[in-house]
């Protein structure tokens, strides 16, 4: 299995390796680049360039992926936060704050001030 490193990846490389997944999805469902092509409503020449890592615009990539019923690729790119992380630090703010013993304020049952031993007011 090869390891890619996609930080030193070059923007040329990294085209070729996203071609390289959409012929492979295509493969896979055993569709010719026709067959896409009318699916995303593009020419069969934008499929060859596509899968060959050449330039293409954002609507064209989602047209494809779309064609070949991936689009959970787009939400992969940026998922939907879960948790806010503003309210999660908050928490944790919360939750790390020093916590101080209260002494009760007030009297208490039986009529004697707090702090001071029975039978002394």
């Amino acid at each position: 299995m090869e390891i890619f490193d996609s930080t030193a990846a070059t923007t040329g490389e990294l085209e070729e390796r996203l071609g390289a997944r959409i012929r492979a999805v295509r493969l896979s469902r055993n569709l010719e680049q026709a067959a896409v092509a009318e699916r995303a409503g593009v020419s069969v020449r934008t499929i060859k360039n596509l899968e060959a890592g050449h330039g293409s615009s954002t609507a064209t990539l989602v047209r494809v992926v779309r064609a070949l019923g991936r689009l959970d690729w787009i939400d992969s790119l940026a998922p939907a936060v879960s948790v806010s992380p503003l309210r999660l630090l908050a928490q944790e703010r919360k939750q790390s704050a020093p916590q101080r013993a209260s002494r009760p304020r007030g009297p208490v049952a039986g009529g004697r001030a707090p702090g001071l031993p029975e039978g002394s007011r």
